[in-house]
Parts: C-alpha cells; sequence; structure tokens
C-alpha cells in the first residue's frame, strides 16, 4: 500500500531502528573477525583459546578453517575419553563457539584414503603443515556455559547486555 508506514524499513534502506550503514544492524558493526595461520607443530586447540582469551571478546566462534595435521585427538559421541587418530589427516571441517568459559569445537578430519572421523576437538591435534582459521569475535553477545539441568552437561548460555 502506497503511504503506508510500518516500524519495519525494507531490507538496505538504511531506514529503521538499531541500522547503521547500508541496513547493517549496529550489533554486527560491533563484530569483528580475526585470522591466523598456525604453524608445524602447534596444538589447534590450546592455539585457538589462546589466541581468542588475547582478543578479550566475550563471544566467539569458528568460521573457517584449512590444513592438515599430524594426528588428533578427538571424543566421540557418549564418551568420556579421547581417542587418538594417527595422520597425516586434512582438516576436513572445524566448527563451534569459543567462550571465556572454555570453548565447544567439533573437528572432521580424513586420512589419507579419505576415511572420515569426527567428534570433539581436544588438546594433542598437532599441525602439520598449516591451519588457516577464520574466527567471528562477538559484537554485543556474551557466551558462557553453565551446568544444565536436563543434560547435566555445561552448556551454551547466550545473553546481550544492555
Amino acid at each position: 500500500m502506497a503511504g503506508r508506514r510500518s516500524g519495519v524499513a525494507e531490507p538496505g534502506s538504511g531506514r529503521g531502528r538499531a541500522r547503521g550503514r547500508r541496513g547493517v544492524s549496529r550489533s554486527a558493526e560491533a563484530a569483528r573477525f580475526d585470522a591466523v595461520r598456525l604453524r608445524p607443530g602447534e596444538d589447534l586447540r590450546q592455539a585457538l583459546e589462546a589466541r581468542f582469551a588475547r582478543s578479550g571478546a566475550a563471544a566467539g566462534a569458528v568460521i573457517a578453517c584449512a590444513g592438515s595435521l599430524t594426528r588428533a585427538v578427538l571424543r566421540y559421541a557418549d564418551r568420556d575419553e579421547g581417542t587418538e587418530v594417527p595422520g597425516p589427516l586434512e582438516i576436513v571441517s572445524l566448527s563451534g563457539t569459543l567462550s571465556p568459559d572454555g570453548p565447544h569445537l567439533h573437528l572432521a578430519v580424513s586420512d589419507r584414503d579419505g576415511a572420515m572421523r569426527g567428534g570433539h576437538l581436544l588438546a594433542g591435534c598437532e599441525v602439520r603443515t598449516t591451519a588457516e582459521v577464520v574466527l567471528w569475535l562477538g559484537g554485543d553477545m556474551v557466551f558462557a556455559r553453565e551446568p544444565d539441568e536436563v543434560t547435566g552437561a555445561r552448556e551454551l548460555v547466550v545473553t546481550r547486555p544492555g
């Protein structure tokens, strides 16, 4: 209807609440990205935890990762202990969240025959040639891990202060 005004702006119009340049929300503008190349011998999980801690962000996520490992240490579903997967291995996928309370990261790797394994990324995953990682760092969100009464595990809690 011509002339009708609502509280919702047209996408990309730049009009409406909480919009900045080109219709991007202010919270999206506050978010930032980081990229790092990890070198041979570095521990993938420990390096990501340290990088996130140095960033000062209260929330983060792995956006992309490509590289290789000498070995992986994965925790499979419904198991308490980790399992070492000997390499050489290609990193097929790495995804998950980063918080000041600790990460929740899943890794998928393939061996020289293309057989895949995946699970929770644990310490001990040694970079073979490279690991190129892109991180999203939180904007106005805060990620925390708190005990969940249903699962019994420390699960993600997302808040937006203010």
